[in-house]
């Protein structure tokens, strides 16, 4: 019961940050160009990635399930561990936050640019296809690839759904970028719980018997989280450092000057 209440969770933490990303350029787009042409893009998109699920869920249930789990818990976990890298490095003051706001401006000052609107807007087409496309194949290798490493695609495509109608809801009620999401600290979470994930079925996969089974999930995430959280700290005190040091030369060179 605990994998099958993790995997939706996970599931649904992990297309939510693709989705608050495609909802961005979408909003963009509509509020720019007009939401005909922006809804008609996300609508084929939407359409195109059904497609690709359902044609990789049902295969993904035919390879043997160790595998499968290997091949699968390696790919999340190099997945997780980039997703981890930068939110540490963000938390850590060491790089810029994901500014939801500045990629809006930049995507409605692109569509401006664009020129006049014409009866059927291809570029607002393409634009909101091409972003609800790109992050829609994130979300769907993570629906695949989270169901299919335990049989269950419907399982992960309910976390899937449930993130979808949370975004679509919370879009149409603020009707502007969600900057209000501390995204950064949902791709910290995502990227502790991605990482736990892949190193749980990666063992599993090579033959390794986790001690209380599934439970051992909730305590790679903890190990991992520890870790993330003791990473930020030293990065924080190196930088204050490193700061400090800059500060005093300053000084020096001020006052010799």
């Amino acid at each position: 019961m605990t994998r099958e209440a993790l995997l939706v969770v996970a599931a649904f933490l992990a297309c939510a940050v693709e989705m608050v990303e495609a909802l961005t350029i979408v909003l963009a787009v509509g509020v720019t160009r007009g939401w005909r042409s922006a809804l008609i893009g996300t609508a084929t998109a939407l359409g195109g990635l059904t497609v690709v699920v359902a044609a990789l869920g049902p295969a993904l249930a035919y390879l043997p399930i160790d595998s499968l789990r290997l091949v699968v818990g390696t790919l999340l976990l190099v997945f997780g561990l980039q997703w981890l890298r930068k939110a540490i490095l963000r938390a850590s003051g060491l790089k810029a936050m994901h500014d939801e706001d500045s990629i809006y401006r930049d995507e409605v000052a692109a569509l401006r640019a664009a020129g006049r609107l014409p009866a059927h807007d291809w570029y607002a087409f393409t634009v909101a296809f091409k972003g609800v496309f790109l992050e829609g194949l994130e979300v769907a290798f993570i629906v695949v690839t989270f169901g299919g490493s335990q049989h269950n695609v419907g399982l992960a495509s309910i976390g899937a759904a449930a993130a979808l109608v949370v975004v679509l809801v919370a879009g149409s009620i603020v009707h502007a970028p969600l900057s209000r999401v501390p995204e950064n600290t949902l791709k910290f979470g995502v990227g502790v719980m991605l990482s736990a994930f892949g190193m749980f079925w990666a063992g599993e996969g090579a033959g390794v018997s986790w001690p209380g089974s599934d439970a051992s999930i909730l305590g790679l995430i903890a190990f991992v989280l520890v870790i993330a959280f003791a990473l930020v700290a030293v990065l924080k005190r190196d930088g204050s450092a490193q700061t400090t040091k800059v500060e005093a030369v300053e000084s020096v060179e001020a006052v010799g000057a």
